[in-house]
């Protein structure tokens, strides 16, 4: 397709497919998007992207720099509104409901959150701020049971005893795990984490992995999106899969159908050998 091609197609789509009231999401689903489309100027940053994720399902969400995966979650996470198509969130509509009320229901863990974070924010200021959906503690009133549920979070995710610590001067990967603390505070039902290895050593990644397998396991946990550029990231128990590259979904689906050798080569246009170990630990490399 030409670029004048794109550029009007991008226009024509602008024409919502179904006004927000009119549209109903797909019964027991947790993130329902249709023919969902972002313009910016001439720049179509999502292509009709359409993607249904279930309770009980955990995603992974992959493709190249600048294939759409942050303009996707932050959709996702109601934090953007589509150009054109519809868009459900955990039974809302985007469009049809205040966003501020919704919001506390997804957990977000994103490096745009950490570049907001002031420098002089302790760690318990960090996590327990979720609350008010705010970034640096001011006039705020929280109880007791909202500082002792920080606590628990940060000594779930290995960083116990960091309370009183600035955000600033962490490691990279405490940060990571600071802000995954953070997205669980409100107890969401939805939790999307944008890239949270990227940065870390071998060790930071593999606890990393290690503490998302054991949260994919919880019975209670919510619906977790993890967006990741590298398969060796992808927990073992993660069930689904969506591939972006330009916008547009190369495939989405079950883990061992939507990743594969063809569509992973296809997301990143480079011919890749991808295997699966006995432990369900995914690798890639290119072929020679």
């Amino acid at each position: 397709m030409s670029s004048s091609e794109l550029i009007s197609s991008a226009t024509n789509a602008q024409r919502p497919i179904v006004a927000p009231h009119e549209f109903t999401p797909i019964e027991d689903s947790v993130l329902h998007m249709s023919r969902v489309s972002i313009q910016r100027g001439q720049n179509l940053l999502l292509d009709e992207v359409s993607w249904h994720v279930r309770e009980g399902e955990r995603w992974i969400v992959m493709g190249p720099n600048g294939a759409g995966k942050s303009t996707l979650i932050n959709v996702a996470a109601a934090r953007l509104h589509p150009t054109s198509g519809n868009v459900g969130i955990l039974g809302e509509v985007l469009g049809a409901v205040d966003v501020f009320e919704l919001r506390p229901s997804i957990g977000l863990s994103s490096t745009l959150l950490a570049e907001q974070v002031p420098g002089g924010e302790t760690i318990q200021n960090l996590v327990v701020t979720a609350a008010y959906g705010v970034t640096g503690r001011w006039r705020e009133e929280y109880d007791a049971e909202d500082l002792e549920r920080a606590e628990r979070l940060l000594a779930r995710w290995g960083i116990a005893g960091y309370s009183n610590r600035k955000f600033r001067t962490l490691s990279e990967g405490e940060r990571k795990r600071a802000l995954i603390a953070r997205a669980m505070m409100t107890d969401p039902e939805l939790l999307i984490l944008d890239e949270p290895g990227a940065g870390l050593d071998l060790a930071g990644r593999e606890t990393l992995v290690r503490s998302l397998t054991q949260l994919a396991t919880d019975p209670l946990a919510p619906t977790p999106i993890l967006v990741t550029h590298h398969v060796e990231e992808i927990p073992p128990n993660f069930t689904h899969a969506l591939l972006l590259r330009d916008g547009q979904v190369i495939s989405a689906g079950p883990i061992d159908a939507a990743l594969t050798e063809d569509t992973l080569s296809e997301a990143f246009r480079l011919p890749l050998n991808v295997s699966r170990n006995s432990q369900g630990r995914f690798t890639a490399f290119a072929r020679t």
